[in-house]
């Protein structure tokens, strides 16, 4: 038994790679809003619709089974409708409007009070006081986000209200799609479930938004952006993420995948020549110290 990967191992390993796919998905975002001109409905709707059906496909083609089975129960199909809307739909989005209004920093920076959001609804819901720990992570991962993003000076956020609201919104409906599908994902299936959702919130925003591709560049560039926003930071990255919660508690979840604005201050770096500031090293050290404080406690 000790020489396998135990459970509790398997969903730190799912949430840590949704959390650096996803790091990535913001970069590659705001170069397609900003630079290809694409919109937010457009790249929202697209990029959920093609995500849930290759999901949907995918999980077909592996498990030989009715990917519909899941609607034919009316408690499930609720639920799926509620994540998929309410969850999927809203947290990407909101994501993206962020970004569109401000940038992918200010975005992540806002997106980070989900854990918070969890570690309070899970306290409510189960009539408990947080832990020490999960109190502590919480703290070190807001912290480590606020110096990656603000470099330690809060009035150099500049968030305008919109911004702030979609940054808001972002947060509530994260904590939403964390929480809501993992019965389901108990239940059935990880890519069954995402894909679903996906396929719903897309296809809702799609009849809501009726986006078009008036003045879009596409280009090489862009289009390696966004296919890489589809696969790595889409499918493969919200199926590890939501498949962590089979394993994990909410709040476990939401702090490890913290990782993401490590992951998204190293590409910057990297692809745009942005350079490396002491507070952007502290930040990071920061939230990976959350990541160790999590993987070391031990499963209950």
């Amino acid at each position: 038994m000790s020489a396998g990967v135990t459970d509790r191992q398997r969903g730190i390993i799912y949430a840590l790679s949704g959390g650096m796919l996803w790091g990535g998905s913001g970069v590659a975002g705001q170069y397609l809003l900003q630079d290809a001109g694409l919109t937010t409905e457009w790249l929202v709707t697209a990029r959920l619709v093609i995500g849930g059906v290759i999901l949907l496909i995918f999980d077909a083609w592996q498990n030989h089974g009715d990917v519909f089975s899941v609607w034919r129960d009316r408690r499930n199909a609720a639920t799926l409708l509620f994540f998929g809307l309410m969850g999927m739909m809203l947290v990407s989005y909101s994501y993206f409007a962020c970004i569109r209004y401000s940038n992918a920093a200010t975005s992540t920076v806002m997106q980070y009070l989900m854990p918070a959001l969890i570690v309070i609804y899970t306290a409510m819901r189960y009539r408990r006081m947080p832990t020490i720990l999960e109190m502590g992570c919480v703290g070190l991962a807001m912290l480590g986000t606020f110096l990656l993003v603000t470099h330690g000076d809060i009035h150099s956020l500049a968030i305008t209200p919109i911004a702030f609201a979609w940054g808001m919104v972002s947060a509530a409906s994260g904590a939403i799609y964390t929480m809501t599908p993992r019965g389901l994902i108990r239940a059935w299936r990880a890519p069954l479930i995402v894909g679903w959702g996906m396929l719903v919130g897309g296809v809702a925003l799609g009849i809501l938004t009726r986006p078009a591709l008036n003045g879009a560049d596409f280009t090489q560039a862009s289009m390696m952006a966004f296919l890489y926003l589809v696969i790595g930071g889409t499918v493969i990255a919200f199926s590890a993420y939501l498949g962590s919660t089979k394993y994990l508690l909410p709040s476990e979840t939401g702090v490890l995948a913290s990782v993401e604005p490590v992951t998204a201050i190293v590409l910057s770096i990297l692809v745009l020549g942005q350079p490396l500031t002491l507070m952007d090293i502290l930040g990071s050290v920061f939230i990976l110290l959350t990541v160790v404080l999590l993987a070391r406690k031990g499963g209950k």
